[in-house]
């Protein structure tokens, strides 16, 4: 391979990085092709990429990145998981994935500019997705009003039930 070629690789990588929301490192080793596919399709329809390349691109191109943080974990057959948009959904498939094939090992993450461990990536896959919190937050944005409109409403209610009382106390005195 030549050395422009090589420059492209590692620029090429360097941008993912820099691009990325969530990055994980995963080991491979062991696995054999149909369950790389099978794992490569669940991820491309999350809209997260999965690439595999040699550890000295890897580490090259993760200098001047967030991804230096793990740099160290770029040792062996690697690959990693990369999404752009939605941080959980790669936790969510990697972990899903690596209770069936065991030989699929997790290595470590990097989001927004901090190191994630194994333990910080299952808490990350236990998050509900991206739409499901989106819908939560909708619904307690929209009870909030809901709320202070009855609220407001039980004032002139309340207001007529103490001027009845009221009514009603002089006309028995």
């Amino acid at each position: 391979m030549q050395l422009d070629e090589k420059k492209k690789i590692v620029e090429g990588l360097c941008e993912i990085f820099s691009k990325s929301k969530v990055l994980i490192v995963t080991d491979y080793k062991g696995l054999n092709v149909v369950s790389i596919n099978e794992l490569r399709r669940k991820l491309r329809e999350a809209d997260v990429e999965y690439k595999v390349a040699k550890n000295s691109f890897l580490i090259r191109a993760s200098e001047d990145t967030d991804v230096a943080l793990i740099k160290d974990n770029f040792k062996g057959p690697v690959a990693i998981a990369v999404s752009y948009n939605d941080p959980v959904a790669p936790a969510k498939i990697l972990m899903e994935f690596a209770k069936d094939f065991e030989k699929l090992e997790i290595k470590a993450g990097v989001m927004d500019g901090k190191a994630l461990d194994l333990n910080a990536i299952k808490a990350l896959a236990a998050l509900p997705s991206q739409e499901v919190l989106l819908s939560m937050l909708l619904s307690v944005l929209n009870g909030v009003p809901t709320s202070f409109v009855t609220a407001l409403s039980n004032i002139p209610k309340k207001l007529l039930n103490v001027l009845q009382a009221i009514k009603e106390q002089k006309e028995a005195a």
